[in-house]
């Protein structure tokens, strides 16, 4: 039992460690996605970015249509003794799902804990024969996706269409980017008509909560369209405070007021900047990066959260095993103050008897 609390004492100080990288991982691509977005929402004031006469968008990914077909992205852990951190994300994603069932929906599972859950209940997508997923998806990215015609021969209602293993222990802009764009070519192909993300959103050690934002189409640019949300329980926090105490990790979220200001500027002042090229091209452009740098914040988010369940849980976990030692401890003590009661006890019978 020592030895126990020695390696969960040691896992919540690596977390922590790992925690506070995570955060600052978070806080440093803060301003690229702040000023990209500040960048759209200029063009927009400066770009005929809807029809005049119908109102329709001209950007494909502003355009809305019935949800027949979506595209959800359950992002889970690759590794568990976290608490209950992928227990809820997968119980949500469970509901979610459930509460579409009029609607295909094609999963993208990125973390060991959601791939190994996912292929227990719901088949792969239809591979086309030159589509290679390699090792089974331990290592790296193994998205398997399906073509237009494998699009019409689906395993089920719900189905895998991506699996994506090891890619959180270091995220890359770079696969965030990829996923994005097979997810963009399918929404523009009209394969899917609608894609979620569903992962838990990171402000600081008590401030989290399980989201499922829709990223496709885009409702409003800087706007989070939460379709789902879940707070953490008032015990559930109170561990997380005591926890961030005793391994010596900050409890207020990330101050990026200074962040904000500096990028909102961009948009608002009223100056007429002179583009290279057209507005509408520039828009047309950039807006496919603002889906992938939504998708990237979130892996970030998501890595932070993990780190901070895992302290949370390995906290409660050597406090736990602390207990048993001091009580185990005083069952052995008092077991051995019986015994030599007892020894006492006969040596003096022994001796008055005699």
């Amino acid at each position: 039992m020592v030895n126990t609390r020695q390696i969960t004492k040691a896992m919540k100080t690596v977390s922590a460690a790992k925690l506070r990288r995570a955060q600052e991982a978070a806080l440093a691509a803060r301003p690229y996605s702040q000023m990209l977005t500040n960048v759209l929402k200029s063009l927009v004031s400066r770009a005929d970015i809807y029809d005049p006469i119908t109102g329709e968008p001209r950007h494909p990914l502003l355009a809305e249509r019935a949800e027949k077909n979506i595209a959800l992205i359950v992002v889970t852990g690759d590794k568990g003794l976290a608490g209950a951190f992928n227990t809820n994300i997968l119980k949500m994603a469970s509901k979610f799902i459930q509460s579409k069932l009029d609607e295909n929906i094609d999963l993208e599972c990125i973390g060991r804990k959601g791939r190994d859950f996912m292929r227990r209940r719901f088949p792969m997508a239809p591979q086309r024969p030159e589509e290679v997923t390699g090792n089974d998806g331990e290592a790296g990215a193994s998205p398997i996706h399906s073509d237009a015609e494998a699009a019409l021969q689906r395993s089920g209602r719900v189905q895998i269409v991506g699996e994506y293993v090891g890619v959180l222990g270091k995220v890359d802009h770079n696969f965030a980017n990829t996923l994005s764009q097979s997810l963009i070519a399918r929404y523009c192909r009209s394969e899917i008509d609608a894609v979620y993300i569903l992962f838990n959103e990171f402000k600081s050690v008590i401030a989290q909560r399980l989201v499922a934002e829709r990223l496709l189409p885009i409702k409003e640019i800087g706007e989070v369209d939460v379709q789902m949300a879940e707070e953490a329980s008032e015990e559930e926090r109170k561990k997380r405070i005591e926890a961030a105490k005793t391994a010596h990790v900050g409890l207020r979220p990330m101050d990026t007021t200074a962040v904000d200001e500096a990028a909102a500027r961009f948009a608002t002042l009223p100056v007429d900047y002179i583009y290279e090229q057209r507005p509408e091209r520039l828009f047309e452009g950039i807006l496919p990066k603002y889906v992938g740098i939504q998708i990237f914040h979130a892996l970030l988010e998501s890595v932070a959260a993990e780190h901070a369940a895992r302290m949370t849980a390995m906290d409660a976990a050597t406090s736990n095993a602390s207990d048993m030692i001091e009580s185990l401890t005083l069952i052995m003590n008092r077991a051995r103050q019986a015994k030599i009661t007892k020894e006492i006890i006969e040596i003096v019978s022994g001796a008055a008897a005699q």
